[in-house]
C-alpha cells in the first residue's frame, strides 16, 4: 500500500518494492513504476497501483463424470499481476490521492476472472472422465494440464496475469457417493482383518496346542523320574535293610564270640581260683591235721570270734564253763550250736 504524506501546495507518495504505481496528470503519464517515490499535485493527479508480488486465489469446482457422477475438485491458484501496466489499464486500480486507499475492489475482479478461467481449464481437463478415473487422478500431472491451459487463456493474458503454480488437495465425490465407493475396500479391509485374526486365533490354537503338549510331556517325564525316584528309593531301603542286617549279624556274632570268650574265660577263672581254693583248703586241711586239738579249738574260737557281731556283754554261766573245759580234757571239740544257743 502506497504511503501519501501531504504538505503545503504539494504532495509525497513511495510505494513499496512489491507494487506498481501510475502518475497521470491531465490525461498525461507523469511517474510509473515499482517500487517509485516522487512529488505531485493532488487535484490533477489520477494514482493507480498494483501489487506485483505472488497472490494466491482458492478454487472449487464441481466436475460432472462421465457416468453423471459430481465431483469436488478443490485447489489454489498461485498468480502474479506480471504487465502491471496493462492490469491498470483494464481494472481500476485507482487510489485515493489523500489516504492511498484503492477506490474500488480491483483484487476482487481479478480473482474472479483467475477463478473462471482455473474453473474453465480443470473442467476441460477432467469433462469425459469415469467418476473413479477423476478419483484416481494424479493431482501434479492434473496441475501441470491447468497451468498449460491458464497460460493460453486469453483473460488472464488480457490483464498482463501471469500463473506461477497450482496445486490440488484432495478430489472427493458426493458424501453418499464416495461412501458408497469406499464400501467394496473397507469390506475388503475388513475381510482381511478378519482373516488375520482366524490367523491368529489358529496360531494361538497351535501354541496352546504345542504348550498344552509340552506341559503333558513334561508331566510324563516328571512321573517317570518320580516313578524311578521311588524305586531307586525302595532299591536304597531294601540296601540299607540289607547292610543294617549284615552289620547286625556280625554285631551278633561278634557279641556271641565275645560271650563265649568271656564265659570261656570265666570258666577258666572259676575253675583256676577253684583248684587254687581246693589246693589251699587241702593245704590248709594238712595242715590243721597235724595240730593239736586245742590249737584248733582256738583257732575256731577265733575266727568264732571275728564273725560274731559287736557284743557288749558277754555272761558266762559256770555250767557252761564247766562243759567247755570237760570236753577240752577230754579231746572234743565243743559243740557249735550248743555253744552258740547257750549264748
Amino acid at each position: 500500500m502506497a504511503t501519501i504524506t501531504s504538505y503545503p501546495f504539494v504532495t509525497h507518495l513511495r510505494t513499496p518494492a512489491t507494487s506498481y504505481v501510475q502518475h497521470l496528470a491531465h490525461g498525461t503519464l507523469k511517474h510509473e513504476g515499482v517500487g517509485s517515490s516522487f512529488w505531485f499535485r493532488r487535484l490533477p493527479a489520477v494514482l493507480s497501483e498494483v501489487p506485483v508480488d505472488d497472490r494466491e486465489q482458492a478454487v472449487l469446482v464441481k466436475v460432472r463424470a462421465s457416468d453423471l457422477q459430481e465431483v469436488n475438485v478443490p485447489g489454489v491458484v498461485t498468480y502474479r499481476i506480471a504487465q502491471p501496466a496493462t492490469a491498470a489499464a483494464r481494472v481500476d486500480f485507482g487510489i485515493d490521492a489523500k489516504g492511498g486507499a484503492w477506490l474500488g475492489r480491483p483484487l476482487e475482479v481479478v480473482g474472479a476472472t483467475v477463478h473462471g478461467a482455473a474453473a474453465d481449464a480443470i473442467t476441460a481437463g477432467l469433462t469425459g472422465r469415469p467418476l473413479a478415473q477423476i478419483l484416481m487422478s494424479d493431482p501434479a500431472d492434473l496441475a501441470g494440464r491447468v497451468i498449460q491451459r491458464l497460460t493460453a487463456d486469453p483473460r488472464l493474458a488480457d490483464l498482463g496475469i501471469a500463473v506461477v503454480a497450482v496445486r490440488f488437495d484432495v478430489l472427493r465425490a458426493d458424501p453418499d457417493v464416495e461412501r458408497a465407493l469406499q464400501l467394496p475396500s473397507r469390506e475388503q479391509i475388513q475381510q482381511e482383518a478378519d482373516k488375520a485374526t482366524f490367523e491368529r486365533r489358529a496360531v494361538a490354537v497351535e501354541r496352546e496346542a504345542a504348550i498344552g503338549e509340552n506341559e503333558l510331556t513334561n508331566q510324563i517325564d516328571l512321573a517317570r523320574r518320580e516313578e524311578e525316584l521311588i524305586a531307586q528309593r525302595g532299591a536304597n531301603r531294601v540296601r540299607e535293610a540289607q547292610d543294617s542286617a549284615a552289620a547286625d549279624r556280625v554285631t551278633v556274632a561278634a557279641e556271641g564270640e565275645r560271650t563265649v570268650s568271656l564265659a570261656r574265660a570265666s570258666a577258666e577263672a572259676t575253675e583256676a581260683m577253684g583248684a587254687a581254693e581246693a589246693q589251699a583248703e587241702r593245704a590248709r586241711l594238712a595242715a590243721q591235721s597235724e595240730v593239736a586239738p586245742q590249737v584248733l579249738m582256738a583257732l575256731a574260737l577265733r575266727e568264732l570270734a571275728g564273725n560274731l557281731p559287736d557284743i557288749d556283754q558277754l555272761v558266762l554261766t559256770p555250767d557252761v564253763v564247766s562243759s567247755v573245759l570237760g570236753r577240752l580234757a577230754v579231746g572234743q571239740p565243743p559243740a557249735t550250736t550248743t555253744a552258740r544257743e547257750e549264748l
